[in-house]
């Protein structure tokens, strides 16, 4: 099983993940960093959403 991680001190909100992805991200409503979604993630949706993310928010572990 994949799973991702986040670094919210590197996350600015650019949303691509949610774009990416929408079952498996979503974003803080008050400061649009990223909130990862409790769902088993889809590995090739994953790895696209970390490829996705423009600050490098986001990896595989």
């Amino acid at each position: 099983m994949v799973s991702v991680r986040a670094d919210l001190a590197a996350c600015r909100g650019a949303g691509q993940c949610v774009f990416t992805a929408p079952d498996m991200f979503d974003q803080d409503d008050a400061d649009g960093t990223v909130v990862i979604l409790p769902v088993e993630p889809d590995p090739d949706l994953a790895a696209r959403a970390v490829r996705a993310c423009p600050n490098g928010a986001l990896a595989l572990g």
